[in-house]
């Protein structure tokens, strides 16, 4: 039976997060304590201690949901064995740590910088998202195209799409794919235009990094958010990686691909459940 394992993005953090691997895994615990080596201050304490307002700090909240996600896989000792890996955005950079592509730190190092970059973008430049409900993918695409700064952002399931950019060209967006027949048009309280040109600069500062970072082959095929296809070839994950941050995150295909390169079985590696309520749908 192939099994898939799934990692989360930014959004699946709460107070207390990987308190449980710290008690119950002498191998997470040593993960949270190499963190807040790397990181120079104790972003387990946050984690395990802090306020939501703390958590949703740019600094803390990225590489919080990282740490716990590579934990959690971590913890499953000899019982982590995939065949095929995908990570929602952020979750990215945890599947390929998982997965034997980057070493913790590295990916650690690249999630922090990332965070860092995304926040300046987010100054530099307001923007933000909406989810959009009920209505289908082409549709979305095609009122999207018409509207300046604006694109399709994230697939997260049939009938659920985000789209991204600024504030007036989202707000637009949002008006115009209600008219269309959208059930709804959710603003999202997110710092930016994540997935979008809103995030050009900070996909450059982040393209040197992941640019000077060894990566490896992974363990088995990562199924990345850009194309939704498997990829093994350490070039291309890093090319892909850089490409994600203006670019939609492609999950409803990505999990269409592993089903039908015969994923039976999908575990989600991390904080919450969203990834498998968006599987069942997808599924379904």
């Amino acid at each position: 039976m192939k099994k898939a394992y799934v990692f989360p993005g930014q959004g699946s953090q709460f107070s207390g997060m990987g308190r449980d691997l710290w008690e119950s895994s002498p191998a997470a615990r040593a993960l949270f304590e190499e963190a807040d080596r790397i990181l120079g201050f104790e972003i387990s304490k946050i984690m395990f201690e802090g306020s939501a307002e703390e958590l949703k700090q740019t600094k803390v909240t990225q590489p919080a949901v990282f740490i716990h996600s590579v934990a959690a896989a971590v913890a499953l000792g000899e019982e982590f064995d995939p065949q095929m890996v995908a990570g929602h955005s952020l979750g990215e950079f945890s599947a390929l740590a998982a997965a034997g592509a980057l070493s913790f730190e590295s990916a650690l190092r690249l999630v922090y910088a990332r965070a860092l970059a995304m926040q300046k973008a987010c100054e530099e430049q307001p923007s933000t998202m909406a989810a959009i409900l009920a209505l289908p993918d082409e549709k979305i695409e095609e009122v999207c195209a018409t509207i300046e700064g604006v694109v399709a952002a994230n697939y997260n399931c049939p009938g659920q799409v985000v789209v991204s950019g600024t504030i007036e060209g989202v707000k637009a967006a949002c008006e115009a794919l209600k008219a269309a027949g959208a059930k709804r048009a959710l603003p999202l309280a997110v710092g930016g235009g994540f997935h979008s040109p809103c995030m050009a600069s900070a996909r450059e500062e982040l393209a040197a990094a992941i640019e000077a970072t060894e990566f490896h082959t992974p363990r088995c095929p990562i199924y990345q958010n850009v194309d939704a296809t498997p990829h093994t070839d350490p070039t291309e994950i890093k090319a892909n990686l850089i490409a994600q941050l203006t670019s939609p995150v492609r999950w409803t295909q990505s999990v269409r691909a592993m089903l039908r390169d015969g994923a039976e079985e999908f575990v989600e590696c991390g904080p919450g459940a969203v990834l498998t309520g968006l599987i069942a749908k997808i599924r379904a």
